[in-house]
């Protein structure tokens, strides 16, 4: 048996470990060079990443929603022209009870070491022996029945996956509890939902009362991939940054006038997206700390020159933010046709790691459904989030008279450590004062 130990590279931008989205590939497959063999997802983007060379795959390490760090063992391949069912077998049962026993790793790239990372899994992979029983009985040998072991080896680890590990400290169980029936006494899956789903009271009679509700009643949906990078990212940003909303009603009727005399003349399908991105990139000039990073690191501001606008955008895998470079040097038209393009990436993972990253100030919109007002969360590291609401039609009084136009909501919302409240409002009424005058857009500050 020929083996080759692929190691998970650097990806890019010095990151330290990815996430397993998908296994391409599963052991016993055969797979060409070039061939994809897993979906893993870093702190930037969703990346395939092909297998280096031709066999057939032995072992993988870790499953769907685990991290591995770069350096480990990500997949062992037998590059030899055949190879026995036997061997294939035994080597993936030891491998894959070796990798599944590395915990998860959730240490920020800033202070993590992939050289500590490897350490710690090696440390937890050698605490667990293997007999020549346990050899022969996964080469084939049949069982009577599982025997089931307590989960605790030598060195003191519950052995079990980090997936696992995660559902047990969101449930607050304590894994001690539960008796493994895997491999040297791992905790699988079957073991953990059993315990899980034993009634639990804290009294004689709330045990009476407690009623399970049958797993067929609740799907259980995995946050890894895009929707784990999105929650992890909100939920810094909400938690670190003291958010100022600001929320202004703009009377688009000039604008919606404009909007169409131009797609009907043109034969296009503008949106109000790319109107309110040239009126804000438009304005931004006036205000330098509302287009800025903000490096925690090394507590500095940075204030860009030069607008990279974010456009939040819907994707089938969660909220992206593709970036339209250089949006100033742009006209309406290269505008619209930017956001359609960056966006169209984002959907259809076609974007590139430069097209997700790097923007100065996000757009959001929720076209139709965006409702009469909401509060974006900012898109760290910038400083400034500007919202779309639907736009309406609404009674309003005109020079002294009552009339119809249409109005649409801005929410906005600005990091209050370096964005005061009155530069805000500033920021926005600038905004207005554009779409009220649409003309006005197209004057280059």
């Amino acid at each position: 048996m020929s083996r080759f130990e692929f190691k998970l590279p650097d990806l890019g931008e010095g990151m330290v470990e990815a996430e397993i989205v998908e296994w391409k590939v599963r052991p016993g497959d055969r797979v060409t060079e070039d061939d994809v063999i897993v979906d893993v997802m870093t702190d930037k983007a969703s990346i395939e990443v092909p297998s280096p060379v031709t066999g057939t795959v032995v072992s993988t390490t870790g499953e769907p929603g685990d991290m591995v760090p770069v350096g480990a063992t990500l997949i062992v391949f037998d590059t030899a022209a055949s190879v026995s069912t036997v061997s294939v077998t035994t080597a993936s049962a030891s491998m894959a009870s070796a990798s599944m026993a590395t915990p998860a790793v959730t240490v920020p790239a800033s202070i993590a070491s992939p050289a500590a990372t490897v350490s710690t899994a090696t440390t937890a992979i050698s605490a667990a022996p293997r007999s020549n029983k346990r050899e022969r009985a996964v080469a084939g040998t049949p069982k009577a029945a599982a025997v089931v072991r307590p989960a605790v080896v030598d060195s003191g680890l519950i052995l079990t996956s980090p997936s696992i590990r995660r559902r047990a400290r969101e449930a607050s169980i304590d894994l001690v509890q539960i008796a493994g029936s895997g491999p040297e006494g791992r905790i699988t899956n079957e073991d953990f939902e059993a315990h899980a789903n034993k009634p639990r009271a804290t009294n004689a009679v709330a045990a009476k009362t407690v009623r399970v509700s049958s797993t067929a009643d609740v799907e259980e949906v995995k946050v890894i991939g895009v929707r784990r990078v999105i929650a992890q990212r909100l939920s810094e940003a909400k938690r670190t940054i003291p958010h100022f909303a600001y929320i202004e009603e703009i009377d688009v009727t000039e604008l919606e006038s404009l909007r169409k005399h131009l797609n009907d003349k043109h034969d296009a399908n503008l949106t109000y997206l790319p109107f309110v991105a040239l009126a804000l990139i438009r304005a931004l000039p006036e205000f330098p700390q509302c287009n800025a990073h903000y490096n925690a690191e090394r507590g500095v501001l940075l204030r860009h020159r030069r607008v990279h606008l974010g456009v939040a955008t819907q994707t089938p895998d969660g909220l992206k933010v593709p970036v339209v470079q250089e949006a100033q040097a742009l006209d309406l038209w290269t505008l619209a046709q930017e956001i359609r393009r960056v966006s169209d990436g984002a959907r259809n993972n076609s974007a590139t790691r430069d097209e997700l990253t790097g923007s100065t100030i996000t757009i959001t919109s929720l076209g139709r459904l965006g409702g009469v007002a909401s509060t974006p969360i900012i898109n760290a590291p910038e400083v400034s989030i500007i919202g779309l609401n639907k736009a309406v039609q609404r009674p309003m009084v005109v020079d002294g008279a009552v009339a119809v136009r249409l109005m649409m909501n801005v929410s906005a919302s600005f990091d209050h450590r370096f964005v005061d409240g009155y530069d805000a409002a500033a920021l926005i009424q600038a905004l207005k004062e554009r779409l009220e005058h649409p003309a006005t857009i197209f004057i280059a500050p």
